[in-house]
């Protein structure tokens, strides 16, 4: 006889960064067609599992996909994609601003590496300097900067700054046992964000 199964098991991080999103009025779907796609309302549509890299989480994703938002503020949330393109390379300087906000905020809880972006622009991540909203003549610090201060004085702030906390704590927990070629054993993460 085959048991009743009434629960299902939902990763921590996806349960954090889904009730952020919903905090500030965002809706998560799951799709394999697409990568990410914001409906310019209240749905922001994600990969499937199977459609992400192995380094890839829901939790990424979104936080990424969240830092979009803040960079195109307030225009770009009316917006399809947050009134991006990603074949018009007049559009890579935002792109580039939204990894610097990226990394920026990951890192005032040591979590740049757990949380680093995906696809094609890691390579550009992966090259921001510790402090990536120094101007180092790149002008996506300059939009960078200015999403940033838009953040501080927005009710986004908040939301963010506690899901950031949500995923230190767990990924502090997790790290000291993970495998060396886990995400988690990044080794990185604070207690408390540095402010």
């Amino acid at each position: 006889m085959a048991r009743k199964i009434s629960r299902h098991y939902s990763d921590p991080l996806d349960l954090i960064w889904i009730d952020a999103a919903r905090q500030l009025g965002i809706e998560i779907r799951r799709s394999n067609e697409v990568f990410a796609s914001w409906d310019g309302q209240h749905t922001l549509t994600l990969g499937t599992p199977e459609t992400l890299d192995p380094d890839d989480s829901l939790a990424q994703l979104i936080f990424h996909e969240l830092c979009h938002a803040v960079c195109e503020m307030p225009d770009g949330l009316t917006l399809p994609d947050w009134g991006l393109q990603s074949d018009n390379p007049e559009h890579r300087v935002r792109e580039y601003a939204c990894l610097r906000l990226q990394a920026a905020l990951a890192d005032q809880f040591q979590l740049r590496t757990l949380m680093a972006s995906t696809t094609v622009y890691r390579r550009y991540f992966d090259r921001i300097p510790t402090d990536a909203l120094c101007d180092d003549g790149d002008p996506a610090v300059t939009m960078a900067r200015a999403a940033h201060i838009r953040l501080l004085q927005s009710t986004w702030f908040p939301v963010l700054s506690q899901a950031l906390q949500r995923t230190a704590d767990i990924a502090r927990i997790v790290a000291g046992i993970a495998a060396p070629d886990s995400v988690w054993a990044s080794g990185e993460v604070r207690t408390t964000a540095v402010r």
